[in-house]
């Protein structure tokens, strides 16, 4: 990717790629039923955040829990919950 694509791409708001997958996602559906959206946005956003976010860190849960305005214990919790964990 050239330097230009890259700074194109930051511009773009985090919501704006989130609306594009939820775009292309209830596409696909193609009249499927969809129940828990919400709950199943969620599962998949929320660990990828945390992944990234504690690469980001290099592992550093007391960095990520105030990257993510979140208490370290809520954060150990979410890593927990989503196998995240590396204790």
């Amino acid at each position: 990717m050239n330097i230009l694509a890259r700074r194109e791409r930051r511009k773009q708001p985090i919501r704006r790629s989130v609306t594009s997958a939820l775009e292309l996602y209830l596409g696909d559906m193609n009249g499927h039923e969809i129940k828990d959206l919400y709950h199943v946005v969620l599962s998949e956003v929320e660990p990828a955040i945390l992944n990234v976010v504690m690469h980001y860190v290099d592992g550093n849960q007391s960095q990520a829990a105030e990257v993510l305005g979140i208490s370290r214990s809520t954060l150990r919790k979410k890593l927990k919950l989503y196998g995240l964990d590396t204790n």
